[in-house]
């Protein structure tokens, strides 16, 4: 009993030291991280080159989805907007966030317009998943 509780102690206090030391080793790797880097805020850098006149798919979903997930709606919707200008070629998701910007600035026309063609694009989507699996389904059948 009395090795039982001396090997329970070892083993606690390793865990301890070692909990102890990967926190302080991860607060050095930190610092010295942030001693050798500088700190560039993209989100300003990418409406710097946007506001220069650079138009680029890419650019537009970063911009967007940067103030969406900031909650900055208004600013979002600025940038959706401009993306669907270059291409209506995108995921679902854009749609959806760009509807949900629009009605937070009071723009629930162009938002139900939006969440129309995302209503199309998703019958389409559907549609061409069903013609897969038919296809699919009458190639096995024809195996056998």
């Amino acid at each position: 009993m009395k090795n039982n509780m001396i090997l329970y102690i070892i083993t606690t206090l390793s865990f301890i030291s070692f909990k102890i030391y990967s926190q302080n080793e991860q607060f050095y790797v930190t610092n010295k991280v942030n001693d050798k880097y500088a700190y560039i805020d993209v989100l300003k850098t990418y409406e710097r080159i946007a506001e220069k006149g650079y138009k680029s798919v890419d650019l537009f979903q970063k911009l967007g989805n940067s103030y969406y997930s900031f909650t900055e709606l208004d600013k979002a919707a600025k940038w959706y907007c401009e993306l669907f200008e270059i291409t209506s070629d995108l995921e679902p998701e854009y749609y959806n966030q760009y509807a949900q910007s629009l009605i937070f600035i009071g723009e629930d026309g162009k938002a139900n317009e939006v969440l129309e063609k995302l209503k199309q694009k998703l019958e389409a989507i559907s549609s061409k998943k069903n013609q897969k699996k038919i296809k699919s389904l009458l190639h096995d059948s024809s195996k056998k």
